[in-house]
C-alpha cells in the first residue's frame, strides 16, 4: 500500500514511503490528511459477509472431555441443566399447568360464544372455533373468531389451519383467558353509514 499526505488544502505535500520515518518527519500539521492506495485487491465490505469466514467448530464430545469450560464447571456445581432437583421440579410445575390448563379448556365448547379477556387489553367478544393442543407452543390454546378484526390469524399459524375466518379476526389465547356465556355480538353502528 501507498500513503500520500496532503494539506488541509487538500494539496498533495509528499507521500510517506520512507519505512523507518517516523510521522513528525514529514511536514503533518493540523487539517492534514493521509490517504491510503491498497494495492492488495481487497475490496471495501469484503469481510462484511460472516458467512464467508470459516469458523471453529467443536464437538459436544469433545468440548466434555476439557476440564477447565463453564459446562465442567455447571456439572460440578450442579447449576442450570445439571440440578437434577430444580430440573424435576420445572417438570412437575410445568405437568401441574398442563393438567390445569387441559381442565379449563375441557369447560370450553367449540361454537360457543365467549370473552376474552388479555391483561392490557379491553374485553374481546367472539366464538370459540378450536380448543385442544397446538404444534405453534406447547398447552392448551381455544381458537377464536372474534367479532371484529382485533385477532393476529385467519385461524392458521405457519401454515397449519386449525378453523377458517377473516384474516386478522382469529387469535389463539391461554383456556384460563375465556370466559363462555351469553356474549351477543355488539353493534357497532358500522352498518347505518
Amino acid at each position: 500500500m501507498e500513503l500520500e499526505l496532503y494539506g488541509a488544502d487538500d494539496k498533495f505535500y509528499s507521500k510517506l514511503d520512507q519505512e523507518d520515518a517516523l510521522l513528525g518527519s514529514y511536514p503533518v500539521d493540523d487539517g492534514c490528511r493521509i490517504h491510503v492506495i491498497d494495492h492488495s485487491g481487497i475490496r471495501l465490505g469484503e469481510y462484511e459477509d460472516v458467512s464467508k469466514v470459516e469458523k471453529y467448530e467443536m464437538s459436544s464430545e469433545a468440548y466434555d472431555r476439557r476440564q477447565n469450560t463453564v459446562r465442567s464447571f455447571m456439572k460440578r456445581s450442579k447449576v442450570g441443566p445439571y440440578n437434577e432437583e430444580l430440573r424435576a421440579q420445572q417438570e412437575a410445575e410445568a405437568a401441574q399447568r398442563l393438567s390445569e390448563e387441559k381442565a379449563q379448556a375441557s369447560a370450553i365448547s367449540v361454537g360457543s360464544r365467549c370473552e376474552v379477556q388479555a391483561a392490557g387489553q379491553s374485553p374481546r367478544r367472539g366464538t370459540v372455533m378450536y380448543v385442544g393442543l397446538t404444534d405453534f407452543k406447547p398447552g392448551y390454546w381455544v381458537g377464536v373468531r372474534y367479532d371484529e378484526p382485533l385477532g393476529k390469524n385467519d385461524g392458521s399459524v405457519n401454515g397449519k389451519r386449525y378453523f377458517e375466518c377473516q384474516a386478522k379476526y382469529g387469535a389463539f389465547v391461554k383456556p384460563a383467558l375465556v370466559t363462555v356465556g351469553e356474549f351477543p355480538e355488539e353493534d357497532y353502528g358500522l352498518d347505518e353509514m
